[in-house]
């Protein structure tokens, strides 16, 4: 078998799950060329001193914060739950999902002091301990691994704390939430104990991995308008560091490029329409350097 360059950065990501695919086409929006299939344990980079191993998601921080890898993609649950000395770098933006206490939608069971006495089944043990404590509720964890929307149905549970992302699941078991406990979603951890030049790489990574994410959050646009209602459009526009504008010549016309936020997209493009300003190109951005 190959063996690693200890020189390489050493990435892990979820080998199976949730967050595989997930994972696999964010390293590639960020530019890293690397083969992938489901029986693979690990992949060099073809343009970038990097290897990624394919690993049990549970086993991620561990293997962090020893350093058997330098840096991994994991869900903040299994963080929160694992609790290794790793340190959290990036938050991803994919992999959004919540843990959650639900409950059969015929309980009795109504508010959180309500779960005093009963049987809560997880397979989150010590983030449900963290949160029963810091609430004061007096509760008897039974823990399992997986099928555990299935437990109260089954009568090993009265309720369950479990991840959830649509809530379907729990609908087809016929549950409901009670409450949340926490969000979650995948993030880029790091080896507290870097060496010097694993550190460089790893700032070259960030910075590719920032660059997608900005990415992610804006969406480029271009438009012609009349030269007339230029101050009304810088007003509307926001700036961003991204604002571009130029004339038209003998058309008394200006034609405008700019880099809007996703959040106010479709706030600043109804604005744009009520001006009159009919064609509006809008475009994907692959990266952005801010």
């Amino acid at each position: 078998m190959k063996k690693f360059n200890n020189g390489n950065l050493k990435l892990a990501i979820q080998k199976e799950g949730r967050l595989t695919q997930d994972s696999l086409a964010f390293l590639r929006q960020t530019g890293l060329e690397f083969e992938s299939y489901q029986k693979l344990l690990y992949s060099s980079c073809r343009n970038f001193p990097l290897e990624i191993l394919y690993l049990r998601d549970d086993d991620i921080p561990n293997y962090v914060s020893t350093g058997v890898v330098d840096l991994g993609i994991a869900g903040q649950n299994i963080l929160s739950e694992k609790r290794e000395p790793v340190k959290k770098l990036l938050n991803l933006r994919f992999g959004f999902c919540s843990l959650v206490i639900a409950v059969p939608k015929d309980s009795p069971i109504k508010i959180l002091s309500d779960l005093n006495g009963k049987r809560i089944a997880t397979s989150y043990p010590n983030s449900s301990k963290v949160f029963f404590k810091k609430n004061n509720i007096q509760a008897d964890l039974v823990q399992v691994r997986g099928s555990v929307e299935i437990t109260p149905a089954i009568g090993v549970a009265d309720a369950i704390i479990d991840l959830t992302s649509t809530g379907s699941t729990l609908i087809l078991q016929d549950l409901r939430v009670l409450t949340k406990i926490y969000d979650s979603e995948a993030v880029l951890v790091a080896n507290n104990d870097l060496s010097k030049n694993k550190k460089k790489l790893v700032n070259n990574i960030i910075t590719r991995f920032k660059g997608a994410l900005s990415a992610k959050n804006y969406k480029y646009i271009n438009l012609s308008a009349e030269e007339k209602i230029l101050p009304r459009l810088k007003k509307i526009i926001p700036v961003l560091g991204f604002q571009y504008f130029s004339f038209i010549p003998q058309k008394g016309k200006v034609s405008v490029t700019s880099v809007i936020k996703e959040d106010i997209f479709w706030e600043t493009i109804e604005k744009l329409k009520i001006m009159g300003i009919k064609r509006i190109l809008v475009l994907p951005i692959e990266k952005m350097i801010i």
